[in-house]
């Protein structure tokens, strides 16, 4: 229950509230991070991830839909809902606002979070934003 505890905790500081200050009180100096890019270690190399997203959407909500806990693994499985305000990869604001889903998987160790693997729906997200065009 407290690794459930932790992950909920990480959703709603580092996320919803855009709370910085958490990164560092939850994620380890050693942990990395997984499948939102080029691994990230600890919580300076997460921030640079984060920052840029919480700038692109700063009103972002992150409700987990479903949670698992075994050991020393959570997996869990979340939707966001966002309005884009700031510059996001190599395009302007649009004002648009996307829901998008995603997973992933974590694992902690004496309280903190030491390893985590994403998968999420950018290209969903970025087709919702109008900068991607797929063909029908």
């Amino acid at each position: 229950m407290e690794n459930k505890a932790l992950v909920r905790r990480w959703f709603d500081e580092v996320w919803n509230k855009g709370r910085e200050a958490a990164i560092g009180e939850m994620l380890a100096p050693h942990g990395v991070v997984h499948g939102v890019g080029p691994d990230m270690i600890g919580p300076e190399g997460f921030k640079r991830f984060h920052t840029p997203y919480r700038t692109a959407f700063p009103d972002v909500n992150v409700a987990i839909d479903d949670m698992v806990a075994e050991g020393d693994r959570v997996a869990f499985r979340w939707t966001a809902t966002a309005t884009h305000k700031g510059r996001l990869l190599d395009f302007p604001p649009t004002g648009k606002r996307v829901v998008f889903e995603g997973m992933g998987i974590v694992r902690v160790d004496n309280g903190l979070l030491v390893e985590g693997w994403n998968v999420f729906d950018q290209l969903g997200m970025l087709q919702q934003l109008g900068v991607v065009n797929l063909p029908e």
